[in-house]
């Protein structure tokens, strides 16, 4: 059988990609026209494939390098990666991992171009916010209300109290007045869906806190960081910079990531990291939690789905 070079083939829909790979202590590196990560054991070497056309991001952590032509195969198969601290949660910025994204000046130009159209209005670029805030209420009800696994947890989309807050966020959305105010009441939203999930997973006496070290709270840093490279992949393929933000920060360069990233966060990482924390799980199999959920639930379809939707949306206000 003849060897294809990597060059001749198929490439997968960016959409429809499975892998999202965490290393830490490795070096990366392109063999045989593969790229390979190399562990170091005590007493011996391993290589490991990376399956670069199935693969969205891959996220460096402590202890890793990643050579030239290694990088090359990486950026000609459209795969994201970014440097990170342990866990995936930076080791010196706290609030963005520094994706280096793939030259290319193929990308398509209708999306920033309708995303432009809005964005340098102030009560249009609220409109798209709020309609993000709607399909994010919309994402979580239906995963939760199909997800077998999350209902034998105790997670019930009609209980009253989960009724009850996304009810209640729901009705509010629409009388913010400013984005800050849109802000503000969706912070009430994830608090209140921390106290329920919580409450579910008998862990009374959590507080969220970015900087703590119990199990709960790291594997939602590590989750959230998860969602970033998918949000992160979503919004390079289309074309559109991580700086027009519709919620976040306007002076934070990444900040429409995180408006993408909270569209799924609530749904397939919250929930989770509370139950892999009560079941005292490993960070592997916690990470595997979330690769697991973004597959069944179609996470990436649905952030490329609604990006592109809102682009049609806000471009006619």
């Amino acid at each position: 059988m003849q060897d294809l070079p990597p060059t001749d083939l198929k490439a997968i829909l960016h959409s429809k990609r499975a892998n999202i790979y965490y290393l830490e202590k490795c070096r990366v590196m392109q063999k045989d026209g593969r790229v390979l990560y190399l562990s170091e054991d005590r007493d011996k070497k391993q290589y490991w494939n990376i399956p670069i056309a199935n693969t969205t991001c891959l996220l460096l952590g402590t202890g890793t390098s990643i050579t030239q032509a290694a990088m090359r195969m990486l950026v000609s198969a459209g795969v994201l990666v970014g440097f990170c601290g342990g866990g995936g949660t930076p080791l010196m910025a706290a609030t963005e991992v520094e994706w280096l994204t793939p030259q290319s000046e193929y990308r398509p130009t209708e999306y920033i171009q309708n995303w432009l159209s809005f964005w340098f209005d102030q009560e249009k670029r609220l409109a798209v916010a709020k309609r993000f805030q709607q399909l994010r209420v919309s994402y979580l009800q239906d995963a939760w209300s199909k997800d077998r696994e999350l209902r034998a947890e105790g997670f019930f989309v009609d209980d009253s109290d989960i009724g009850n807050a996304l009810a209640d966020f729901t009705d509010k959305i629409e009388y913010c007045p400013t984005v800050m105010d849109l802000l503000t009441t969706e912070a009430r939203l994830t608090k209140t869906l921390y106290k329920i999930a919580a409450n579910r997973t008998k862990q009374q006496d959590f507080v969220r806190d970015y900087d703590r070290v119990d199990d709960a709270n790291a594997f939602l840093n590590h989750g959230n960081y998860l969602a970033y490279g998918l949000a992160a992949t979503t919004l390079w393929v289309l074309g559109i910079p991580h700086g027009f933000a519709v919620m976040h920060g306007k002076t934070r360069r990444g900040a429409l990531v995180f408006d993408v990233a909270d569209l799924i966060k609530d749904a397939l990482i919250l929930p989770w990291a509370f139950i892999c924390a009560g079941e005292k799980a490993t960070e592997q199999e916690f990470r595997q939690q979330c690769l697991l959920n973004f597959t069944k639930h179609k996470a990436l379809d649905f952030m490329f789905n609604t990006v592109k939707q809102v682009c049609l949306e806000g471009a006619a206000l």
